[in-house]
């Protein structure tokens, strides 16, 4: 088993407003691998992004614990990709992504030759004095994500990257976004309300309930032995977390189910 470079033990939160308390999700258990890809789906309201702002330290837990058993903090260990790519529409690709090493927390974390090496592997070179009006949806993201990366996080959070990308161009960044991960080790939490897209990209798969939302199910996935987008096997396992969703709404059928399926998506499920 790899080592842990996340943990989240018994995590709660709740917003107060007029001394009335709305639970957002509670008893939250999570570990994350270093090296993985874990993909956290879930309904709308469930709690997910919320959970993803308070392991950025962009939010505070009501209860539970939020620990870096590698050491240091979320300050130090945690870049995060938003939805939207947020980039300074007066700055090149370049000063875009270099903007990230300005902040207390990464100064002095690469060198202008670290910035552009890593504007070359995320193949955005030839539109490195290029301005956001200039870039497609996917290269701007693209640009998100390097200006995240090139902090050198422990761990990087995505939150619904894609969404707002369309069909064709979301496949695309997908497959972008597993050969980066496997190329520079990257660990990983992306949030996504598409099943497809958390099996194509999830090492594991994490799904939360309605809110207060908890992890009631996860699925591990063998990367060597994974099988082709779009395969039988693939569709098997979609089907299977599909009906774990549904089960949602009858949560008698969940306490049938094991805490985590494992599932050697190449040889089916």
């Amino acid at each position: 088993m790899a080592a842990v470079a996340l943990r989240v033990t018994d995590a709660a939160k709740a917003y107060v407003n007029g001394g009335h308390e709305t639970p957002v999700f509670s008893r939250v258990d999570l570990d994350v691998e270093s090296g993985e890809i874990l993909a956290l789906l879930g309904p709308s309201g469930c709690g997910k992004s919320t959970l993803l702002r308070a392991i950025a330290g962009l939010d505070e837990l009501s209860g539970g614990e939020i620990s870096w058993p590698a050491g240091g903090d979320a300050a130090s260990r945690v870049g995060v990709v938003f939805q939207q790519p947020l980039l300074l529409p007066w700055l090149t690709v370049l000063e875009n992504v270099k903007l990230g090493l300005r902040y207390r927390a990464h100064r002095g974390a690469a060198d202008d030759e670290a910035v552009r090496s890593t504007i070359a592997e995320f193949g955005l070179s030839e539109l490195i004095e290029a301005y956001p009006d200039e870039l497609s949806g996917g290269q701007a993201q693209r640009v998100s994500v390097a200006r995240t990366v090139v902090t050198n996080p422990q761990i990087v959070l995505l939150d619904e990257p894609f969404s707002a990308l369309d069909p064709l161009t979301r496949a695309s960044m997908q497959d972008w976004l597993v050969g980066i991960q496997q190329s520079l080790g990257l660990t990983a939490v992306i949030v996504t309300h598409d099943v497809d897209e958390a099996v194509f990209l999830g090492d594991r798969v994490a799904m939360m309930s309605p809110a207060p939302g908890t992890i009631v199910q996860s699925w591990r996935l063998d990367r060597a032995t994974r099988a082709e987008r779009g395969s039988q096997a693939a569709d098997e396992l979609k089907r299977e977390i599909l009906a774990t969703y549904r089960g949602l709404e009858r949560p008698g059928q969940l306490a049938s189910m094991p805490a985590e399926t494992s599932a050697q998506v190449a040889a089916g499920v």
